[in-house]
């Protein structure tokens, strides 16, 4: 195994398994009915200008968003698809055979809506909260609105994710996330990835899903002090209008402090969002384990043996 981290990677996690990703190639693995483990992997679609993209700052949040969008759909697919299937009814049928590029892309796109549409709710409902508390004396004002409406917003978030993490599905779903960390983690230390190793690294990680849409919140309450509050119409148009900039702003800051996780001070601004990984993550059991292990191995086998695939236009 590698002792050395020689490649950036990424992950989720899936229904009943995990996903990696690198420069080059993705994979994941799953937990079958029977017990089984069975994966999948294909390499990246990589599109020059979208890539070209990806190093303007503030712009390339947008884009990475899309493509992790974008290259977990075959893997989501396939989870959901082959977790389902009764093994002894079992025909081999992966994604890649009954997916083309424009279904790939139209399920991308689809959550990519999904995710606007979502964000869209999250942003415009404690906007219209706060705005009802706006005759109140101490709380009104633009300062205190704006920051009611992320309170609001941090609140509805928090409560969210707590709830969804009461079902049996989602808890599941929560220690595969610990998993895909716990590798990621063991990964970066340079330490062989066994189950011990994997299982006494962190389940936290700088770069995570959830740190991002916790610093949405934060940067949110800071660029929506830019503009008014009055009328209601021009708050709430704000707020939509306003979007890609908290999220580009945010991706910044998401690659900030995973720069400076080891440092002795700056560490610190990733502490909210480790804080937020304690709901979104769980502890893994070995089995668990075990299929995010084989999910590593799989992308690490063809991330050093295959080459990206490049699509012109």
């Amino acid at each position: 195994m590698t002792t050395k981290p020689s490649t950036p990677v990424g992950g989720q996690a899936l229904v009943e398994g995990v996903m990696f990703q690198g420069r080059t190639e993705s994979a994941s693995a799953i937990r079958r009915k029977d017990g089984s483990i069975e994966t999948f992997n294909q390499p990246r679609i990589l599109v020059p200008w979208v890539q070209s993209l990806k190093k303007v700052p503030f712009l390339r949040g947008i884009v990475a968003l899309y493509e992790s969008l974008k290259n977990g759909s075959a893997h989501m697919t396939f989870a959901s698809d082959r977790y389902d299937v009764d093994p002894s009814e079992d025909v081999v049928e992966k994604p890649e055979q009954k997916q083309n590029m424009f279904m790939v892309l139209m399920i991308a796109i689809v959550g990519v809506i999904s995710y606007v549409f979502g964000k869209l709710i999250f942003n415009v409902t404690p906007a219209l909260l706060a705005a009802m508390f706006q005759n109140v004396p101490a709380l009104s004002g633009h300062v205190i609105q704006n920051l009611l409406e992320g309170g609001i917003k941090l609140v509805l978030l928090l409560s969210y994710l707590y709830l969804i993490s009461l079902t049996p599905l989602i808890k599941r779903v929560f220690q595969y996330h610990g998993a895909e960390h716990k590798v990621i983690n063991c990964y970066e230390s340079g330490r062989p990835i066994t189950v011990e190793n994997v299982r006494a690294s962190s389940r936290l990680h700088y770069r995570c899903g959830s740190s991002f849409i916790l610093f949405t919140v934060f940067v949110g309450i800071g660029v929506y002090m830019i503009v008014p509050i009055d009328p209601l119409w021009v708050r709430l148009v704000s707020r939509i209008a306003l979007l890609p900039v908290v999220i580009g702003i945010s991706f910044e800051v998401l690659q900030f402090t995973n720069r400076f996780r080891d440092h002795r001070y700056l560490s610190v601004l990733g502490k909210p969002g480790l804080s937020l990984q304690l709901l979104t993550t769980r502890e893994p059991n070995n089995e668990q384990i075990r299929v995010a292990i084989e999910a590593f191995e799989t992308w690490e086998r063809a991330e050093t043996i295959q080459p990206a695939v490049t699509r012109e236009g």
